[in-house]
């Protein structure tokens, strides 16, 4: 059988339901780069926002809402004010990033930096550096989470700085260094 390419607009079964296989054990399907994929096989909703450029000032000791201005890319308009809202018809598994630079403004001060995930306003996942028996200055905190949304779910990231200094702050370097990021997991 020669090669060739074959040009359709629709693949469907011949019964209106079934299972339709690309390619067979061994093979390589490719996808072009330039191609888009949508529906079932993306990783959309996805998103990612950080406070580049942005310092920001926190209370010592104390659970406050990250700030993140700066949206990079958001697939279903879904990100705003620092929350990520899950969409009509998007319940499903995502997965989380995030991070935050933490810094106390003065040398051997950071004791304790702490990321946490809230779920609807409500702690779901913690992450925390802890430096009391040798404090430092700077530390960025970094995780990752899978959780299980339903739509109209929303997600925020806080932080809390436990600082001797009494004046902890969130880095907004040119780079990204304190961030939240996400997508829903295809096929869990």
């Amino acid at each position: 059988m020669a090669n060739g390419t074959l040009k359709v607009s629709n693949i469907q079964t011949s019964s209106g339901s079934g299972t339709i296989t690309i390619g067979q054990s061994g093979e390589t399907v490719n996808i072009p780069s330039g191609t888009t994929v949508s529906g079932a096989g993306a990783n959309t909703p996805s998103f990612f926002a950080s406070n580049s450029g942005a310092n920001q000032d926190i209370s010592d000791a104390t659970a406050t809402k990250v700030t993140l201005g700066n949206e990079v890319y958001d697939t279903a308009s879904a990100f705003a004010d620092s929350r990520f809202t899950v969409p009509s018809g998007e319940a499903g598994k995502y997965c989380f990033v995030f991070s935050a630079d933490c810094h106390s403004l003065a040398v051997d001060n950071l004791n304790i930096a702490t990321l946490l995930i809230y779920k609807n306003g409500s702690t779901v996942g913690e992450i925390a550096a802890d430096f009391r028996d040798h404090p430092v200055r700077r530390f960025a905190v970094t995780g990752s989470i899978i959780l299980d949304l339903s739509a109209s779910d929303y997600i925020e990231l806080y932080a809390n700085i436990d600082d001797t200094s009494g004046s902890p702050r969130l880095v907004g370097d040119s780079g990204f260094t304190t961030y939240l990021g996400g997508y829903k997991i295809i096929g869990a």
